[in-house]
């Protein structure tokens, strides 16, 4: 009976920026028709742009009629190259940004097929009848090594290049066709689609794991980014979870279910994609969120009070409402002319209220909900403050530490430093370091070990970035190994230049694919 109705989505997402990063650059989206993740790359100015204007490019999908999957997968590559253009426009309109980008990963269920589109390492993962199956294939420097069978998936995991990849949207010289694929949705398939915070410390199994035993979609992707920070993870951390589910009927699966979620950068401006998709949208919650803020007590009893109705089929309209919104709310973002008299909040976040008569409001004029938006506002400054103070402190705390490090242990330090190796640049060759990529008050703690001929200037950008920062290794020996792997790079390069030079009256040669370091 499953099988001949149609298929819903039910989805969430949570977005963190993670215990490194000064700023999240990943942006997702979770809604009624559509799902997407879009990790930025490009600097503290131009990743969180990128996945942002990747963001705002694709949401349009979320209220396309449903059209054959053929025709979706259409749209899709067309949104995808557009964001694309979109990005490198800006950047070149303002050189701050010039270098930014962002991969892609984009679901869309349309008549039982899922359309899925990629590009970069994001991924998608499908667990189907307890099997997981990766949907995409990164589109990175090390992928390329697997594939080629240079290095084997564990060797990638600690590839000094495994932050490099080779398609993404964005101001390089890049394919940006992202990869499409089409297959039939069944009923009760769940869908991980994860930014490379997640993806790059998770095993496969504990992915599969989690995904099948926490049957709560919000849980399950506060669980995934839990343990991909504990698991040690340096960037951010994003994950849009969602399932198919059959709708009653035919008329039931063209209503909407939820309000669309939005995550990471893109949450920072919510109102764009309010307006681009013509319907309230909602941050998503936060990850751990504080049980007493007013936006998570809302929360809680509007889960509560949907659980009710579910037991009351004479609730009021505002009660089915409410219910149709679903627990997951915490503030929503309106259409800016759906308000008559003009009036928007300027943060575009109206937190849901119950109110002394037990009704839900999310009505800025109502005096609790401006209490409550006044509360959250206050909240919310006290805790950057608090986390501004507590930066500061582990700060100095970090500054005694290497202060006490180099009186009590300073010529241990030295002697192991001497045993590690690194690749880096000097005098404009690649040359080996022994030593770490470091000084403490002006004593550096390495010196060249030997240089080559290769010249940087020859090398891709993204092997003379990797090379101003320094490339560590554990020994001389693996070095000279990567030196080597460093001047193959070097040649096809001239080669490729030299080509260009001597082609004449032909067609323009396809974009190269030079890496973008993330």
């Amino acid at each position: 009976m499953t099988d001949t109705l149609p298929l819903i989505i039910r989805s969430t997402t949570v977005s963190d920026i993670g215990y490194v990063r000064h700023d999240n650059q990943d942006s997702s989206f979770a809604g009624d028709h559509l799902v997407t993740v879009c990790d930025g790359m490009g600097g503290h100015a131009g990743g969180d742009t990128a996945s942002t204007i990747a963001i705002r490019s694709l949401a349009h999908i979320e209220s396309v009629k449903d059209s054959d999957p053929d025709a979706m997968a259409t749209i899709m590559k067309t949104s995808i190259i557009a964001a694309h253009d979109a990005i490198v426009g800006k950047a070149r309109r303002e050189r701050k940004l010039s270098g930014m980008g962002t991969t892609v990963v984009a679901l869309r269920l349309v008549q039982n097929y899922w359309v899925l589109a990629h590009l970069g390492d994001s991924r998608a993962y499908l667990l189907r009848d307890g099997k997981l199956i990766r949907g995409t294939k990164d589109h990175s420097y090390v992928q390329h090594l697997i594939d080629t069978g240079r290095i084997n998936e564990e060797e990638a995991k600690s590839h000094p290049q495994r932050n490099v990849v080779m398609r993404v949207l964005g101001d390089f010289d890049i394919d940006p066709r992202p990869d499409i694929s089409i297959r039939k949705a069944l009923p009760s398939d769940r869908w991980l689609l994860c930014s490379d915070g997640l993806c790059g410390v998770l095993e496969d199994e504990t992915i599969r794991q989690t995904m099948e035993e926490t049957e709560d979609l919000q849980d399950c992707a506060q669980k995934l980014v839990s343990m991909a920070l504990k698991a040690g993870s340096t960037d951010n951390v994003s994950a849009v979870l969602a399932e198919a589910v059959p709708a009653k009927d035919a008329q039931d699966a063209s209503k909407p279910h939820q309000v669309p979620l939005i995550g990471g950068a893109a949450s920072n401006e919510p109102q764009p994609i309010a307006d681009i998709i013509d319907s309230p949208v909602a941050a998503a919650p936060a990850l751990k969120n504080d049980p007493q803020s007013p936006a998570s007590r809302a929360a809680a009893l509007a889960h509560a009070d949907r659980r009710e109705d579910d037991d009351d089929s004479g609730s009021n309209d505002n009660s089915q409402k409410k219910k149709d919104v679903g627990g997951l709310l915490h503030s929503l973002t309106l259409p800016q002319h759906a308000h008559e008299d003009g009036f928007v909040p300027e943060t575009g976040e109206i937190p849901i209220v119950q109110k002394d008569n037990g009704s839900f409001s999310d009505d800025p004029h109502d005096p609790q909900v401006a209490e409550a938006v006044q509360e959250q506002e206050a909240l919310a400054k006290k805790k950057a403050h608090h986390r501004s103070i507590l930066r500061r402190v582990w700060g100095l705390v970090a500054a005694l530490l290497v202060l006490a490090a180099l009186a009590g242990a300073g010529v241990e330090s030295y002697r192991w430093s001497q045993n590690r190796y690194y690749v880096g640049e000097a005098d404009g060759v690649v040359a080996i370091y022994r030593g770490v990529p470091t000084n403490i008050f002006g004593f550096s703690l390495s010196h060249v070990e030997e240089k080559t001929t290769i010249s940087v200037s020859s090398l891709p950008s993204t092997w003379r970035d990797q090379l101003e920062q320094g490339i560590p290794v554990d020994s001389l020996a693996i070095a000279r190994n990567h030196t080597q792997l460093i001047k193959k790079e070097a040649e096809k390069a001239a080669k490729k230049s030299s080509k260009k030079k001597t082609a004449t009256a032909s067609p323009s040669p396809s974009p190269s694919k030079s890496g973008a370091k993330k």
